[in-house]
């Protein structure tokens, strides 16, 4: 047994591969044991076994294998990376383990399988199991079948997927073994269960006995639906409710519904295999089918009959067999083979289904014309026919055949079309069956149900009636409007008998919803307008906005035109609703109307109307307009009264103000009656006659108006127009076009027919008068608003000179959108024009197209053109191809019926002569044009092989063949396009040309759909292929295309597609996949109707908040509600206003002055943030172009609808460049009054503004530049700080005007420019000048070069990018320009930099040519400026550049020079940083650069400054006299010049030079290495860590983003910042001093550095990572553990909360908590637990439990409760002491989680009975003493920090610390801040003295000392009031000396203990909140930074050199040649000597 004893020491997972059969035993035993233990399922444990579970299934021994098993299946189920393992097992199962004896061994088997599928694995097992069935062994076979059906049985057929299964079955029904055949039965019932029928067609070809047994099992089977009893892991919930179900008892009928949508519905076609036909078609069969005889035709009809009753046939090219069938069909004489040859193409079309769909347009018309055989078997062969046709295609695509033959005289084939309708009515749905379609439909099938043939009836009432079930009465009502009541209800019964196939979807419900809103009107009313749009929302959600028909808010007088208004297009054609009767008015005769007016007009009235006295006729008229305004409508006899308006002297009135009352009383009857067209024809001749008169002409047009109102538009204009031109009078000729222009903008372009005026316009264009040629190009103006370019085509042949005339007026509409129509139809809706508009959307988009004459060219399609198409010879073939291109050419417009065409040129497509080729592409683009939308049905046939030609491997051929595509495209949609497998068969052809130019297109087409069909889907695969192609152009073409799929398809169903995958393709294709989601595109919004026309009332409510929401949420939720609130909005300011009945907007001018009160800018919370983020997410264009495209013009449109006024928009993107003027001048009136709003609109005002650059307009371009003079002041005051985005957007646009030949303009530039840099970092600016440098323009490039060198003359050598030296380069190369200027330009600059900078210029420059050279020498001689003479022009420059710094600075300013300098530093300090630092006084700060250069300005002043009170700095000040004195900011002991050094040195590490950053780490990390220096770094940590974060980000967001920087440079910088930190943390009592507020910034940059994936390409890489690791531990380990906990929390708590933040960041955050959770035991003494657990609370309410758990990963919750199990562990029920810092302890959620944990762990330890003996006997006594120390020590720290026993406290201290000499306060101290701890040591260090009587303490100890009344701070927690104010931001230095000042004038003498604080005490160290939040850390950090820059320099220059010296011994060591320090030397000689 020796040998036992050895394997039982190996570990479990080495036994398992023992060699000893017992040692796997034992070690699958134990496994097993493990598996069940661990609760973890993300343990790493589990992945140890991840190559070990193939060998526990396959183990050799039986004995074993069993224990294996058993452990498998526990690993399975619980371990998360079980599915690795998935292939391996599943196929180690099927091969060695069903194949073995023992049952149980199976059983086990099955369950490893079924547990995979569980886990999500279903394909990969049933793959596995599959190839099974293949073995030899057929146990194997049996358990595979078995584990098959029972997979099925218990998911069910969703998850395990038939199709593979049932291809297999017929095989296994042939097996010679029994046990597998009677295996394969009883899967194939467990099939039928949940396929029904669909299983009969693939299993109806085994053996008849087996299909007879099956037959006998299958009606066992019960009926119920059967339901899937097992799910899996992500099915949680369906289990929940499954579980329910079965509680409640069974089949409860609760869940009956979902359960039945839970099985999916399994079609037997899908289930199929595809059968090639076309090869086994008989080799005669062509010739045969053309025989004279019959019999032999019939013989090749049966070969074919025979091979289409395959059900589901193979894709391929059939047309030449339809063609061939059709050609029978049509034209064979003998009938039975008609009928035999409608059975094929049935067979062909259900056996190809939607492949079929390309060739139903040939055959239909054919099928139906053959309908007049009256043969039964002939008519129901054809039925079947194109029954089985319809379903390959849609209604739509046949829709023009079938209605071309609906007028057909025969009847019966009027009566077999009308009955197909009703047939394929019944297939349709509400949404299948939109408006457009039953339109046309109806119209026709009314003309069918008053046919004269009884059967033709019978059939049209039928397909109204299955119409009316479809699409819902409110659909169709309005089609029906002139039935009458006897057929209405014959339709209506005939809708009840229908049966349809998608169930009853009918508009019932949608007729409940839509009713409230309308008022009692007749009920066809109601019809025409509620419902139907319900439907179309449904049908189509986009562009369709119409408020139901008829609102309260309209005034009730006006029914006729709104019952027209509910029928859409179709009112217009005269079909006029309810009020049929009385529009068709029959003529009275004058006898009848003057009974009728004398009833209602006064006597004296009816006898003046023919008085030869013209006062007598104007007081007749008076009274008679007194009489109509007082009828009501319904008395109102019109036509009656205008008869007798019309008596002599009637229109021939030669009295003009007569005249002019009769033309209003007719307006005023159009309006107020019940006007008919009879009435109107009565007067309109004499309306047309005036309309040109002078006096009259604005009456009769009004008239006019009132009677289109009446009537219609479409009518009044036709009968208007043609009485014109039936005159001679040119005057109203013209004025009547006029008026109709005018009126079609108000009234809408609906109904109008264009042909009727097209000729009346040509004759106009051709008259002699000019105003009437005017007018009538004015008028095709406004017609080409609503028609487009198409009107054109009908001028053509217009004169040129004309034609250039129209094309003028078109070219001044283009970009106009039509203006929503305000009169007519839409007073109804009360909403200003929906309905219009709703109808524009549908008759003008289409209509217009149709309205154009097509020709039919199909007889010029002879059989002898399209023979000549297909000649042998290509000279032959061209000749065709040129008559064919002639023919479309003359008709222009041709009707679709384009004969054997299609099929002719199809083959040219793939001609061997190229040219050809060619040619045919550029015919079929002719054809789109030509044909217009009707080209959508021979998108199949012809579309489809141009995409084949994308594969060519011509460029030029592919070229062509993507603008017919895209032709093509434009006319059809995509829709029909992507349709069927057509376009997945294109791009699965492995032709790398091909794939691109396909993917190029769907690429560039799939954003701008809003759906797309499902098939979609079956592209995927062959685009995961592409994801790999060869070729690396179809591999990026298929990159980018992925984004665009996965917006339609979504993430789950691609990623669901790579299932089919190989592993190794898969992984790469799904991170690709996760890449592409994260630049997934928005799916496009609906067509943004709202914000480019805001229609009626809501327009003018638009600057009511709620409406103004409401209006952007009408544009967005266009689809879901059609906008009933418009309407009310509408109605409601019609009210206000006052205007009865007339429409508020119908004058623009009535809203103006109420419109433009409102502010201009509206601010939209977060609305920039978003619109950042949208530009970053891709989700919008970029802002960056050369010249902007129409695109970017329209995105910024969009993004200004929601904050800029509606008006300020149109007149900011107005065509007329006076508008724009008029934009910028309002913009420049509001800058002040709206300073929040421009801010908030920044971006899009620079943006809006760049366009403006790029007018030609000077003048628009003037006033752009003086608005953002304007506008950069007020932002510098502001303090605003232009963000990246809004700089990167704008500033290159500005600098391309730099260029500008006028000298103003670039003078403007020149001034914004340099106010720019008060509010952008002049080094960000640099970068963007230095690219203007590279421009073509040779001023830009000139002026570029001045402006940088003005920078450097300002700013210093650190505003060079990226490095000085780069940017000097960079410069010297434009000294060898070919421009003069720009010559000049570069030496200038380079000059300046000189004076700057001196000789070291010469050594940035690098080599120059020695001509460039020269002239550099030269220019620098003449220069004759030495470094120490000041530049003049600096000083003037400076002024115009500071004026505007904030004013507040004014008190401390010492003239400008040095207040720029200020700015200066901190751009110099920070580098890309200044963004962070905008709230930081600027005060105190020097700049050596400008001290140097400067002698003038300043010099007086510096004396006073400096000289100021240096002497008595160093006598002893006992007793500051009660008097107030100026401070000197300067130090006031000699001890800070060790700190001011390393204050400056640390102000470097953060500078943006590499170098500069290096050589100062260096010299830190030198001083941290020697023990008796490093304490000289005490005080100046979180100082020094601030500094490297900063770095660390400067890193990450510029220098790594820099392609020009080495990356060894920032690897070198790395690894100095990591080192230095690592010497810092290495020191223990320098690492406690780092604050929380740091250490989380400093854990953030570490971890993200860490994260970083740029860091890992670089070649040390790897290592710069594991040293960050490293670091992470030591400032775990060694800093302040109660900070760095703290830290820990919130920063968790941040990147929880931040959405950009990543998982893997939180992941490392919470790896660092768990590693403190490990340390507490350690270090839980010394932690301030009443601050950490605040920091828990704060967490915890931020993070309720609910909203962890919804986290995506359980780390966070853990991780929380292992850190509160640990403290309560480690402190016991003590630990609820420690909840004192917790306002309201109640309401936390940490107080309860205690308590449980607590009332836990004493349940299980056993003791409750005391509290302190939990952790044993032993250690009770050290804990008691212990505890008893805290709690005294803890209440005199207490003591110390309340205001009143503060003395009391520290006395008690001082006493206690004499007692217990070895007591430690240190944990008491560590947690406060440090200025708590100087304050206690100081209080100690005083007492001491006075008891020892010493006296004072000198004010040159070096401890600051602090005021005493007010500096104590309250608690161990809160700030000195003196310290932060009360908003957290920093504060000047002079506010804290004024506080000072009045503080020691109240304390009088009072205060002689304490000396008063020196400035800089109070500057250098401000106590810092210990838990400030860390951008407030930063500030503070930052001006401490400055200021010890700024004091160091002030030291230096004025006290003697020994100063220096000695900082410069202090600091560099040997090894660092202090270049710094000697540098900084010399300066301060020259300084020196230059004051002298």
């Amino acid at each position: 047994m020796g040998d036992d004893s050895e394997w039982m020491k190996l570990p479990i997972d080495q036994k398992c591969e023992h060699k000893l059969w017992k040692a796997r035993l034992n070690g699958y035993e134990e496994a097993l044991k493990l598996f069940q233990k661990i609760d973890d399922e993300k343990s790493p444990e589990w992945s140890k076994y991840l190559g070990l579970v193939k060998k526990f299934v396959t183990d050799s021994n039986a004995v074993a294998q069993l224990k294996g098993l058993e452990a498998a299946l526990a690993y399975v189920e619980n371990a998360h990376v079980a599915g690795k393992t998935t292939g391996e097992v599943a196929s180690g199962v099927v091969n060695k383990v069903f194949n073995q004896p023992k049952a149980r061994a199976k059983e086990l088997g099955l369950d490893i399988c079924l547990m995979y599928i569980e886990i999500e694995k279903g394909e990969a097992v049933q793959e596995e199991l599959l190839k099974g069935l293949d073995n030899k062994n057929p146990k194997i076979i049996v358990a595979c079948i078995e584990t098959l059906r029972k997979a099925l049985s218990e998911f069910g057929s969703k998850i395990i997927s038939l199709k593979p299964i049932i291809k297999v079955l017929p095989k296994l029904f042939e097996s010679r073994e029994k046990a597998v055949r009677d295996e394969a039965k009883l899967l194939a019932v467990e099939i039928y269960r949940w396929i029904r029928d669909a299983l009969r067609p693939p299993l109806q070809n085994i053996n008849s006995v087996q299909l007879k047994e099956l037959e006998e099992e299958w009606v066992k089977v019960s009926s119920a639906a059967p339901k899937q009893t097992r799910f899996l892991r992500s099915q949680q919930e369906l289990k929940a409710k499954f579980e329910q179900q079965q509680a409640v008892g069974g089949d409860a009928d609760g869940g009956g519904d979902d359960e039945e949508e839970a099985v999916p519905q399994v079609d037997a076609y899908e289930l199929l295999e595809a059968v090639e036909i076309l090869s086994k078609l008989p080799k005669d069969f062509y010739e045969k089918i053309e025989a004279k005889k019959w019999q032999e035709r019939k013989e090749a009809l049966e070969a074919v009959e025979l091979l289409v009753k395959n059900p589901k046939l193979e894709a391929g090219d059939y047309a030449d067999l339809v063609k061939v069938l059709k050609k029978v069909v049509g034209k064979d004489t003998n009938v039975m083979l008609v009928a035999l040859a409608a059975k094929c193409l049935a067979g062909l079309a259900a056996g190809l289904r939607k492949k079929f769909g390309q060739y139903a347009g040939h055959v239909v018309p054919t099928i139906l014309e053959k309908f007049k055989e009256k043969k039964p078997q002939v008519v129901q062969a054809l039925q079947e026919a194109i029954d089985a046709i319809f379903l390959t295609t849609t209604l739509q695509n046949i829709s023009e055949d079938v209605l071309a033959v609906m007028d057909n005289k025969n009847p019966t084939i009027k009566q077999q079309t009308s009955l197909f309708i009703a047939r394929s009515f019944r297939h349709c749905t509400p949404s299948t069956l939109p408006k457009s379609l039953l339109k046309p439909f109806c119209a026709a099938l009314l003309k069918h149900i008053n046919d004269s043939a009884p059967e033709v009836r019978d059939a049209g009432f039928e397909a109204l009636g299955t119409a009316l079930k479809v699409a819902g009465e409110k659909a169709v009502n309005p089609f029906l409007a002139d039935v009458d009541k006897l057929k209405l209800d014959r339709i209506k019964e005939c809708a009840e008998k229908v049966e349809l196939v998608y169930g009853k979807k009918t508009g019932g419900a949608a007729e409940k919803k839509e009713g409230k809103p309308i008022t009692g009107k007749t009920p066809a009313l109601s019809g025409t307008g509620g419902d139907k749009e319900t439907k179309d929302a449904a049908s189509k959600p986009g562009p369709l906005k119409k408020a139901p028909a008829v609102k309260s808010g309209g005034p009730p007088k006006k029914g006729k035109p709104a019952a027209a208004a509910g029928m859409g297009g179709a009112g217009a054609k005269g079909k006029k609703g309810p009020e049929t009767k009385e529009i068709f008015e029959s003529e009275l005769s004058i006898e009848v109307c003057e009974e009728k007016a004398a009833a209602v007009l006064p006597a004296s009235c009816i006898q003046q109307l023919d008085s030869g006295n013209w006062k007598e006729r104007l007081a007749c008229m008076e009274e008679f307009q007194k009489a109509v305004e007082l009828m009501e409508r319904n008395e109102m006899p019109c036509q009656a009264l205008v008869r007798m308006l019309a008596k002599k002297p009637g229109w021939k009135e030669t009295n003009f103000q007569v005249m002019q009352m009769k033309l209003h009383i007719v307006a005023l009857i159009a309006q107020k009656g019940n006007f008919s067209k009879t009435s109107a024809q009565v007067v309109l001749d004499g309306l047309v006659d005036k309309v040109g008169d002078v006096k009259c002409g604005s009456n009769a047009k009004e008239a006019m108006t009132a009677i289109a109102e009446a009537c219609q538009l479409p009518w009044t204009a036709e009968q208007v127009v043609a009485m014109a031109f039936s005159q001679k009078n040119p005057k109203n000729q013209s004025e009547t076009l006029n008026w109709l222009s005018n009126a079609i903008k108000e009234f809408g372009f609906s109904g109008l027919n264009v042909k009727a005026f097209i000729s009346n316009v040509k004759t106009a264009l051709a008259a002699t008068n000019p105003a009437v040629r005017t007018s009538a190009i004015t008028l095709l103006g406004v017609m080409y608003l609503y028609v487009g370019p198409p009107l054109r085509m009908f001028f053509e042949d217009e004169k040129p000179a004309l034609l250039s005339q129209i094309d003028a007026e078109f070219e001044k509409m283009q970009g106009q959108t039509a203006p929503a129509p305000t009169r007519g139809i839409s007073r109804h809706s009360g909403g200003g024009g929906d309905d219009g508009e709703e109808e524009e959307q549908e008759d003008v988009g289409n209509d217009v197209v149709d309205l154009l004459p097509r020709t039919d060219i199909g007889d010029k399609i002879t059989a002898e053109l399209v023979s000549k198409i297909g000649d042998k010879n290509w000279k032959i073939r061209k000749e065709g191809l040129d008559e064919v291109t002639s023919i479309i050419n003359d008709a222009k417009f041709i009707q679709p019926n384009i004969g054997e065409l299609p099929a002719a040129l199809k083959s040219r497509l793939n001609d061997s002569n190229k040219i050809l080729v060619q040619q045919t592409l550029s015919i079929l683009q002719q054809l789109a044009t030509a044909m217009g939308p009707n080209i959508k049905q021979h998108v199949k046939n012809l579309g489809i092989p141009v995409i084949t030609v994308l594969g060519d491997s011509k460029n030029n051929v592919r070229a062509a063949a993507l603008a017919t595509v895209n032709a093509w495209a434009e006319q059809t949609g995509m829709k029909e396009w992507l349709e069927g497998e057509d376009l997945s068969e294109e791009l699965k052809k492995e032709n790398p040309f091909l794939r691109q130019e396909l993917l190029g297109w769907l690429a560039e087409k799939l954003p701008t759909l809003r759906s797309v069909p499902s098939d979609l889907l079956l592209c995927v695969p062959h685009l995961y292929s592409c994801l790999e192609d060869r070729n690396g152009d179809v591999r990026k073409k298929a990159q980018d295309a992925l984004p665009f799929f996965m917006m339609h398809l979504g993430f789950e169903k691609m990623a669901k597609a790579t299932g089919k995958l190989k592993p190794t393709s898969k992984d790469q294709v799904l991170a690709m996949l996760e890449k592409a989601k994260a630049n997934m595109p928005a799916k496009p919004a609906p067509p943004a109707k709202a914000s480019s026309r805001v229609v009626g009332g809501a327009a003018l409510a638009k600057f009511q908040p709620a409406s103004a929401l409401a209006e952007d949420l009408g544009s967005n939720t266009m689809e879901s509600k059609p906008d009933p609130k418009k309407a009310k909005a509408g109605g409601a300011s019609s009210k206000a206003k006052g205007v009865q009945g007339k429409k508020v907007l119908s004058k623009p001018n009535l809203k103006e002055d109420d419109d433009k009160s409102g502010p201009i800018f509206i601010i939209v919370p977060n609305g920039k943030e978003q619109r950042m983020k949208d530009e970053k997410g891709l989700k919008v264009l970029k802002w960056n172009f050369t010249t902007p495209r129409d695109e970017y013009i329209e995105q910024l449109k969009t993004q200004m609808s929601s904050c800029v006024a509606k008006w300020l928009q149109d007149e900011m993107f107005h065509a007329d460049f006076q508008h724009h003027n008029k934009a910028l001048a309002v913009m420049i009136e509001h800058l002040e009054s709206e300073k929040d709003g421009v801010i908030s609109c920044l971006d899009l005002i620079l943006k809006w503004l760049t366009l403006r650059f790029f007018d030609t307009n000077t003048s628009v371009l003037m006033k752009a530049l003086e608005y953002l003079k304007l506008l950069f002041n007020l932002l510098s005051q502001e303090e605003y700080h232009l963000t990246e985005n809004e700089a990167s957007s704008f500033i290159p646009y500005l600098i391309l005007k730099v260029g500008e030949p006028k000298d103003v303009i670039r003078k403007d530039v020149r001034a914004i420019l340099n106010r720019m840099c008060l509010i952008y970092p002049a080094s960000k600016m640099f970068t963007f000048i230095m690219e203007g440098t590279k421009s073509k323009n040779s001023k830009q490039r000139a002026e570029c070069l001045e402006e940088l060198g003005c920078l450097v003359e300002s700013y210093g050598m650190n505003v060079c990018q990226p490095t000085p030296g780069k940017a000097l380069k960079e410069m010297a190369t434009h000294i060898g320009d070919r421009d003069n200027t720009v010559r000049n330009a570069a030496l200038n600059t380079i000059v300046t930099v000189y004076n700057v900078h001196g000789d070291q210029v010469f050594k940035l420059i690098g080599n120059l040519s020695e001509k460039d050279m020269s002239m550099l020498e030269e220019r620098i001689k003449r220069s004759a400026k030495r470094p120490s003479a000041a530049p003049v022009r600096q000083a003037e420059e400076k002024p115009q550049r500071t004026q505007n710094i904030s004013a507040n600075a004014s008190m401390l300013r010492k003239g400008p020079a040095e207040d720029m300098s200020s700015k200066l530093n901190q751009n110099r300090n920070m580098g890309s940083h200044s963004e962070t630092t905008h709230t930081v006084p600027r005060e105190f700060q020097l700049d050596l650069d400008e001290i140097e250069n400067d002698n003038g300005t300043v010099r007086c002043e510096m004396p006073a400054l400096v000289q100021h009170k240096l002497d008595d700095i160093f006598e002893p000040v006992l007793i500051p006299e009660p008097k107030i004195r100026a401070v000197s900011p300067h130090f006031d002991d000699m001890h800070s010049n060790t700190a001011s050094t390393i204050n400056f040195v640390i102000s470097q590490v953060a500078s943006g030079d590499i170098n500069t950053s290096i050589q100062a780490l260096a010299q830190i990390d030198e001083v941290l290495r020697q023990e008796d220096k490093a304490e000289a770094m005490s005080g100046h940590i979180d100082q020094f860590l601030i500094a490297t974060f900063m770095q660390l980000r400067l890193i990450y967001n510029t220098h790594m983003a820099d392609e020009k920087l080495d990356k060894d440079e920032i690897v070198k910088l790395y690894s100095c910042i990591i080192g230095s930190m690592i010497s810092l943390f290495q020191i223990e009592s320098l690492a406690r001093e780092a604050s929380t507020g740091v250490l989380k910034d400093l854990m953030h940059g570490l971890i993200t550095l860490m994260l970083d994936s740029r860091v890992e390409d670089l070649e040390e890489g790897e290592q710069v990572i594991r040293s960050v690791n490293l670091l992470v531990v030591k400032v775990l380990e060694k800093s302040d553990q109660t900070n760095i906990l703290s830290a820990l929390l919130v920063l968790l708590q941040d990147s929880l909360l931040a959405t950009a933040s990543s998982p893997k960041f939180s992941e490392l955050v919470m790896k660092c908590l768990w590693r403190m959770v490990r340390l507490l035991p350690e270090t839980i003494n010394s932690i301030n637990l009443d601050r950490i657990l605040l920091d828990i609370h704060i967490f915890m309410k931020v993070f309720p439990k609910e909203k962890l758990k919804q986290c995506k990963s359980e780390f966070p919750i853990r991780t929380l409760k292992t850190l509160l199990h640990t403290l309560c562990k480690l402190k016991g029920p003590k630990i609820l002491d420690h909840l004192t810092m917790i306002d309201n302890k109640n309401e936390s959620e940490l107080e309860a989680h205690l308590c449980r944990v607590m009332k836990h762990t004493m349940d299980q330890s056993g003791s409750k009975a005391d509290k302190d003996t939990e952790k044993g006997a032993s250690r009770i006594e050290e804990k008691a003493s212990k505890a008893k120390v805290n709690d005294i020590l803890a209440e005199i720290f207490k003591k110390i920090g309340s205001k009143e026993n503060t003395k009391e406290g520290l006395a008690e201290l001082y006493e206690y610390k004499k007692k217990y000499s070895d007591a430690d306060i240190e944990p008491f101290l560590k947690n406060s801040s440090q200025f708590f701890q100087s304050y206690v040591e100081r209080g100690l260090r005083l007492i001491e003295t006075e008891r020892e009587g010493k006296g004072r303490i000198a004010a040159s100890t070096g401890i600051s000392p602090q005021m005493e009344g007010t500096c104590v701070p309250a608690s161990t927690h809160t700030v000195s009031s003196s310290i932060g104010n009360t908003n957290g931001e920093e504060v000047g230095p002079s506010v804290y000396l004024e506080r000072l000042k009045i503080l020691r004038q109240r304390c009088g003498l009072d205060n002689a203990k304490e000396d008063r604080p020196p400035l800089t005490s109070l500057l250098s160290k401000p106590a810092v909140p210990t838990v400030a939040s860390s951008t407030d850390m930063l500030h503070s950090k930052l001006s401490q930074l400055r200021e010890s820059r700024e004091q160091y320099q002030h030291l230096d220059l004025d006290s003697n050199q020994t100063h220096s010296s000695g900082i410069g011994t202090t600091l560099a060591s040997p090894s660092s040649a202090a270049a710094n320090i000697d540098d900084l030397k010399k300066r301060l000689e020259r300084i020196k000597s230059s004051r002298k």
